[in-house]
């Protein structure tokens, strides 16, 4: 299984003037984890759902979550 947050530790310098963000993290889209569109791929029941998620096909909808948000798991 894959998550599309992931998640890195840059390096901190002793000699770092500014408090720094010890884990940062960013999002991989959806479409990186399907290579070719398989046949028969679920599709929004009505055009008013797939609009407003902004894809025809569930597998590649993908919102954004702030990470900065209270509730993030990796905090």
């Amino acid at each position: 299984m894959f998550t599309q947050r992931k998640y890195y530790y840059p390096y901190i310098s002793p000699f770092d003037p500014c408090r720094p963000i010890e884990v940062k993290s960013y999002e991989t889209p959806p479409q990186l984890y399907i290579g070719f569109q398989p046949p028969s791929l679920p599709q929004y029941e009505s055009p008013k759902e797939a609009l407003y998620r902004g894809t025809l096909w569930p597998a590649l909808y993908s919102p954004y979550r702030n990470p900065y948000e209270r509730g993030d798991e990796q905090q």
